[in-house]
């Protein structure tokens, strides 16, 4: 089983939509939208649920009013100014949004009158798509994300494969390079960065390919709306030669992709000039997956 991973170094270059193509194209895939922070890849991809479980990550205080003795101990203590007082019915309480589960409050508490349960952080779910079997997920408002959920969509996605014998793992993963891309990109086969000709673009590229380079795994480059700056494109492309790291072609500026999106649907499967351009990026991203097959054996 190979598992590509499209990622980004900053946000709105366009790998959701490069996902959602390669999804269509691939024919025989298994699907996971990793971006749980901006989960979007089910807005094209006409999801059937057929499973949905709460996620649990951390912990939260709650204060059993009937026991607190109102010391205000935990107040002075907190440094997230998570603790509210009402004064009308000298009340304390916790602010779910603002609690950080540190767990001070908690140990500090003379009568020990605050539950530390674990937090409920958001969903994951299962569904079918025209596309094969897509793991996706959604965070709470302030949900944690250290990778947790990220770790728990691929290991589905996986399982998920492996049930209905596919070979091949599509992932939307998150953009950057924090705790959520590394727990994107650790084991997977081979990335594709999503970058865009700016030079915010050509600088978060350059961070997301040592990142890449870092966990060992190989690494293709595509410019979206390379045209909008050929200069910065042909930047980009030099770069990625520094780092030995091939191009997997350029995607032009086409206002049919937003369409696309708009009538949720891959924009691949529209007649727009862009979908030619996208068949020939999925083909050398293809050719590499083949490539670590005949590597491997």
């Amino acid at each position: 089983m190979k598992e590509l991973v499209v990622i980004s170094g900053k946000g709105g270059t366009g790998k959701t939509s490069l996902t959602a193509s390669f999804a269509a194209l691939a024919g025989s895939s298994v699907i996971a939208d990793c971006d749980v922070d901006a989960a979007n890849l089910h807005l094209v991809m006409e999801p059937e649920t057929f499973r949905h479980e709460e996620f649990f990550s951390g912990h939260e205080a709650v204060i059993r009013t009937r026991d607190c003795i109102k010391c205000g101990r935990c107040q002075a203590l907190c440094r997230f100014e998570a603790i509210r007082f009402e004064p009308e019915g000298r009340i304390f309480s916790v602010d779910p949004y603002s609690c950080e589960g540190c767990g001070v409050c908690v140990d500090h508490c003379p009568v020990a009158a605050i539950d530390f349960p674990e937090r409920r952080s958001g969903t994951w779910s299962l569904s079918k798509t025209p596309y094969g079997t897509m793991a996706h997920a959604k965070l709470d408002p302030a949900g944690e994300n250290s990778g947790q959920l990220v770790s728990l969509v691929r290991k589905e996605a996986k399982e998920r494969a492996r049930e209905e014998g596919k070979s091949l793992v599509i992932t939307d993963g998150p953009p950057g390079i924090g705790c959520p891309v590394i727990a994107s990109v650790t084991g997977a086969s081979l990335v594709l960065i999503v970058t865009e000709p700016t030079l915010s673009g050509l600088h978060d590229m350059e961070r997301v390919l040592q990142l890449s380079a870092h966990f060992r795994v190989p690494a293709l480059v595509s410019v979206n709306k390379w045209d909008l700056n050929q200069e910065m494109t042909v930047r980009i492309e030099e770069k990625c030669l520094e780092y030995n790291v091939k191009s997997a072609g350029r995607v032009r500026y086409d206002k049919g992709v937003t369409q696309a999106m708009v009538k949720g649907r891959p924009a691949v499967l529209t007649d727009i000039p862009a979908a030619a351009d996208i068949r020939a990026v999925w083909s050398e991203v293809e050719k590499a997956l083949t490539s670590l097959n005949k590597e491997e054996r």
